[in-house]
Order: C-alpha cells, then structure tokens, then sequence
C-alpha cells in the first residue's frame, strides 16, 4: 500500500491498491493479450450520427476560415475549454480517480462544464474510465487499444460493448460516486440539460449577442467545437497508447505524447499517468505549459475549493524509472550518471564560485 493511504479501494487502480515502496503492483493483475477474434455488432446509429456529426465539422471549419466572426471562433475556443475541463478536472481527475476533493461549488462548476461537453454524464464516464485502468487493453477495456488506431478512436462507439465491458463494470463498486449529490442530479436530468448547454444555447448566444447567422452559430459553435473535443479527448485513447516514450513503465502501451498533452490539457503524458493514476497532475511537470488541468485544479486549491491534492514524490517516481522505465527518461539533473558529458563540458555557469 502507498504511503499515507487512508481511504479505501474503490475498483480503481489508485493509491490504495499500490503493493510496491514505488507506487505499483507486485505482478500485473491481468496479463496483456490481444483481443480475442469475434465479430463486431454496429449500431448503425452512431454510425450515422457520427458520420454526419464529422462532415458538418468539416464544413464548420471550413466556414471559420471563411465567414464566421471572430466572437464566435472565440466563444467556441471558450466553450472548448470549459467543456475540456470538464472531462479532465472533472469526470477524470476528480471523480474517475478521486486524485483530489472538491468543494460544492468547484463541483458544480465541473458539472456545468461536463454537460457542456456531452460524453456522457460523469457518472457513467468515471465508471468506464474506472474499468479501463482496471482491466486495460483487455476485452473488459471499453476502448481497447490492442483491437487497433481507429478501435480505440472512435470504433468503440460504433459498435455493442464487448460483454466483458458490461460484466466488469457491474462489479465495480461506485458507491461514491452514487453518494456526490451533483453526480445524481446531473445523471437524473441529463438528457434535459446535456441538449441545452451542448446545443441549444451554443447556438443560440452568437445569433443574439452578435448577429451571428445560424448557419455560422451551428456548424462552428456548436458541432465543430464539439467534434473537436470529442476527437481530442479520444486520442489519449488511441495515440497516447500508441506512440510516445515510456519512461516510468515499458511493459504497457499507454505513453508520453506531447502533442495529445498540449490539445488535452495535460491528458497526454499517459505511461505516468497509467504507472500513477491517483496523482492529480497525472504527469511529472514542473509548470504548466502542457498541463492546463493542473493549473485549474491549483487555482481552485489556493482558495480553497479543491483540496487533499494526491501526488507523487520524486523518490518514489526515481524508483520506478529505475526498475521499469525504458531509459527514455530524462536526467534528474546536474551530476546524474546518465546526463550527456557533451552538456557537462559546455554548460554556462552563472555566477560560478571557487571551492573552498
């Protein structure tokens, strides 16, 4: 167990389920395998719906380059942002791995922001991100990465759960996410109020505050905003497990993708994240430049309304690069023994002192 740990399990991989000094676990619980050949049931559907939903994005781009006025590129970036943080500080962060806690206010916000982003609502999102760190890259993985790029995409949402998926997140125990009372409130009235913040005041608000036409209001604030946030959170399903390093852990997929970390907010830096799921930061940085979420939830904890913010201590991170890393993590700093001699000899020192 983690150091420190005093709540207890919920289902998910966090602090409390670590049985090594370096945040992990003694021997994988599932081993990692391909998924098993069966025969794909589509909703046609979604199918439809998702194949409409791409072309109008593409023809809301094409009218933000052409004829859309900069409020609303503007109010869609705003929405884009709110509706990420939604799902990052939120769904992911906050209630998926209860890495922090957060007050009624900042959850009502979180909230707000989640409906906005429409992927359902964040009960049922934790719940299947919860399942996916349980049992990643198997057939109880909702977006199973070893079924492929466009599986773990977008493909997943085209076709009928894998029973495993159902089965597994049945035995979930998400009793606390029942018990947050904005959880229920928003699970209970989300098809009222997904449609409204999602699409119907998106819309609504460029026509009326600005003249905006409706053409311009539907296919770039709304659609294209939306598919862009859906595409985005997606990749940390597909590219971060796909490409990048591994330098806290080798024997998984999941990786350190700087492009999918600066669209997602910080999602991106995802071999970490998957080795220490419970950390807030979800990644080992020092600032904020591709860790927008981080920056958030900060913000919230300097006055007050996010607090117990769960990290991970840089020696417990050095013991794990140490025995499962790939090598492709950078040096601790001056004097390592893997830093460059290059770098060493060539380095400017500022104010440089004699040794006594």
């Amino acid at each position: 167990m983690a150091p420190n740990a005093t709540v207890e399990a919920t289902g998910v991989l966090n602090e409390v389920d670590a049985e090594t000094i370096d945040g992990g676990l003694a021997k994988d619980v599932i081993p990692l395998k391909r998924a098993e050949k069966r025969k794909i049931k589509l909703v046609w559907r979604n199918v439809i719906a998702f194949g409409y939903l791409h072309l109008a994005a593409v023809y809301g781009a094409w009218l933000m380059l052409t004829s859309a006025r900069l409020y609303t590129i503007a109010f869609a970036f705003v929405l884009y942002v709110m509706s990420g943080l939604g799902i990052t500080a939120g769904a992911h962060r906050l209630w998926a791995h209860r890495s922090y806690k957060a007050k009624l206010p900042l959850r009502i916000i979180l909230a707000v922001f989640n409906t906005i982003a429409f992927q359902d609502c964040a009960l049922h999102w934790a719940r299947d991100h919860r399942v996916h760190h349980k049992y990643s890259e198997t057939d109880a993985d909702p977006h199973n990465a070893t079924r492929g790029f466009f599986f773990s995409h977008i493909g997943w949402l085209l076709c009928r759960k894998h029973p495993e998926v159902i089965a597994k997140g049945k035995q979930l125990d998400i009793a606390d996410l029942e018990s947050d009372p904005v959880l229920r409130f928003q699970r209970k009235h989300y098809m009222i109020l997904m449609p409204i913040a999602c699409f119907v005041l998106p819309t609504i608000a460029p026509v009326y505050f600005w003249n905006e036409s409706w053409t311009n209001a539907w296919f770039v604030a709304t659609l294209f905003r939306w598919t862009f946030i859906l595409n985005v959170t997606w990749l940390v399903n597909s590219a971060a497990h796909k490409w990048g390093d591994k330098p806290y852990d080798k024997s998984i997929s999941p990786s350190e993708n700087r492009t999918v970390a600066s669209f997602a907010f910080g999602e991106g830096w995802h071999n970490y994240h998957h080795v220490f799921p419970w950390d807030y930061k979800t990644a080992e940085l020092g600032n904020y430049r591709m860790n927008l979420t981080t920056a958030f939830i900060d913000f919230f904890a300097k006055i007050g309304w996010a607090y117990d913010l769960k990290t991970v201590s840089q020696e417990i991170v050095e013991k794990r690069v140490k025995r499962t890393g790939d090598g492709s993590h950078p040096t601790w700093g001056w004097g390592d023994k893997d830093q460059d001699q290059y770098e060493i000899k060539h380095a400017t020192i500022i104010n440089q002192q004699k040794e006594d």
